[in-house]
């Protein structure tokens, strides 16, 4: 595993940034760099914070199972766009890459995690499609199977900008939703976090076929 150079995108920062840029290479579309995300609203946590620490959480897993890892950040205060971080990662000699969000909706009963890739009809990066279908399913189900979370599945998107800018297999974990008790607490305990950086890994195994 030692040669295998995992990429992990803790999602958004402690501010959002509404300059905009380029969807992908070539679009005529502009989106907003980075957005403020959302929130615990049991715990209060914001999502910047989760997908940090349930980062450093799955570097740690990661590392001890032999793997090399980057990180698009490691503290709450930077300003790096969707874009920017794709192409770090693309720069970094990563095989694969790992956006960590994490979910918020009006309907505070609707639960469990989910991945978002790129399809196959993509303008962008439709050569990936293949494998970042591939990691989307093997890391969401690996998640779901450790953590007990309801698996929504896998959603086709052509709209994330830090997906579009990769040049390696991209996937979007929606870790669960901020919005609905249970899974905001089960996210904000130091057990959770545990099993679902483990559970992440554990998927990164099977996209390796280790």
């Amino acid at each position: 595993k030692g040669k295998k150079i995992v990429g992990i995108d803790p999602g958004h920062q402690s501010r959002g940034n509404s300059g905009t840029e380029q969807n992908g290479p070539g679009s005529k579309v502009y989106k907003a760099k980075v957005s403020g995300g959302t929130y615990g609203r049991t715990t209060g946590i914001p999502e910047y914070r989760l997908t940090l620490q349930i980062g450093k959480k799955l570097k740690s897993e990661l590392v001890n199972r032999g793997y090399q890892v980057v990180m698009t950040r490691t503290k709450h205060k930077v300003n790096i766009s969707n874009k920017q971080r794709a192409v770090f990662i693309n720069e970094s000699g990563a095989d694969i890459c790992v956006r960590l969000h994490a979910d918020g909706v009006g309907n505070a009963s609707v639960r469990g995690a989910s991945a978002q890739c790129s399809s196959s009809k993509s303008p962008y990066v439709s050569g990936l499609y293949k494998k970042s279908n591939k990691l989307s399913k093997e890391v969401l189900a690996a998640y779901c199977k450790k953590t007990g979370f309801r698996s929504l599945g896998t959603f086709y998107r052509d709209d994330l900008t830090g997906t579009n800018w990769s040049t390696v297999p991209t996937t979007l974990i929606e870790l669960g939703f901020m919005t609905n008790p249970s899974d905001d607490r089960y996210m904000a305990s130091a057990a959770g976090q545990k099993k679902m950086a483990a559970g992440l890994a554990d998927g990164i195994d099977a996209y390796f076929g280790f």
